[in-house]
């Protein structure tokens, strides 16, 4: 169990998206109690498909705490089938997102519970409670905001981009359409004020934590936070492990990915910094950005691992198990 830090504060915030956090957060999930966790998940993703509100990042999340997502791709119902997706092709939708007919399942509520008056994350929190999910899964606002991708084909949602043109198109900046009137989901907010320890999961640094930084305020009170706030590289070896980072820094940090540009990226954000074994010859160079660093094995592909890692890094954040 998390004991207190001795100043009014306990637990862990781990800012989460895509299937990297979600890994991260599993482990994280294993080792600490439910009100010693609050995973704050990315929803620029989020898209409405089929007349229904999808939020990608956060099913990721939910997915794999309640032990459901598929093993094969990290995201995804294991074991889905596709039989409305076809039927919706059949009668002429243009099915180029493909959903699981337990993902439709999943939206039709969603978009139903959206529809009666409640929030995002009143939805979130009681659709992961449903699914055995045990620790608060919290969208990072209850207002809508998007990533919107600029390419030389002209601008495009995320999904449009990643799913549908399947990141072909040569990317040249992002905005986050929303951003600037929307606020940090309440829970977010006074986890932002009273945690111990905040945690950067080893997402796509642009397209799944930058949007929650974009956030009013958000960005500040982490950097004004006396807490030790904890980067966990998606880059290993100069490569990702999953999705489009590694060809995403190099279009905007215009170097070639590695864990010294992660944490260049973060810098002036955290206190920490964790990379894989792989890295370790760039750790004198992160550690002159002002990080503390830990070297060790960052690959997440069994559970030990998971469990392995978050061990590491709440060990490195003085946060109790």
């Amino acid at each position: 169990m998390t004991q207190s830090s001795g100043n009014g504060r306990s637990g862990v915030l781990a800012l989460a998206g895509g299937v990297g956090g979600a890994k991260l957060a599993v482990g994280l999930a294993r080792i600490l109690k439910p009100d010693a966790l609050t995973i704050v998940v990315n929803t620029g993703d989020d898209e409405t498909f089929y007349g229904l509100h999808i939020s990608p990042d956060i099913d990721t999340v939910t997915y794999s705490l309640a032990g459901l997502a598929n093993p094969d791709t990290g995201w995804g119902f294991a074991g889905d089938t596709f039989n409305a997706l076809e039927t919706l092709k059949t009668l002429g939708a243009d099915a180029w997102f493909g959903l699981g007919d337990h993902d439709l399942a999943l939206h039709l509520r969603r978009t139903d519970m959206l529809r009666s008056g409640m929030t995002l994350s009143e939805v979130t929190l009681d659709l992961a409670r449903r699914m055995g999910v045990r620790h608060p899964v919290l969208p990072m606002s209850d207002q809508p905001v998007r990533t919107i991708i600029k390419s030389t084909d002209g601008e495009m949602s995320f999904q449009e981009y990643f799913v549908h043109r399947r990141s072909e198109p040569e990317v040249i900046g992002l905005r986050f359409e929303g951003a600037d009137s929307a606020t940090a989901s309440p829970v977010f907010q006074r986890a932002l004020e009273n945690v111990e320890a905040i945690v950067f999961c080893p997402s796509n640094p642009f397209l799944s934590v930058d949007p929650i930084l974009a956030l009013p305020d958000v960005r500040e009170m982490i950097v004004a936070s006396d807490v030790p706030r904890v980067i966990v590289s998606p880059i290993i070896g100069g490569r990702a492990v999953k999705g489009p980072a590694a060809r995403i820094f190099e279009t905007f940090a215009h170097k070639p990915p590695s864990a010294l540009a992660v944490a260049e990226h973060y810098e002036g954000m955290a206190t920490h910094f964790v990379m894989d074994n792989e890295d370790e010859a760039s750790r004198d160079a992160v550690e002159a950005l002002g990080y503390q660093v830990l070297v060790t094995e960052t690959l997440m592909i069994e559970d030990t691992h998971k469990i392995a890692l978050s061990t590491a890094v709440c060990k490195m954040a003085g946060v109790s198990i």
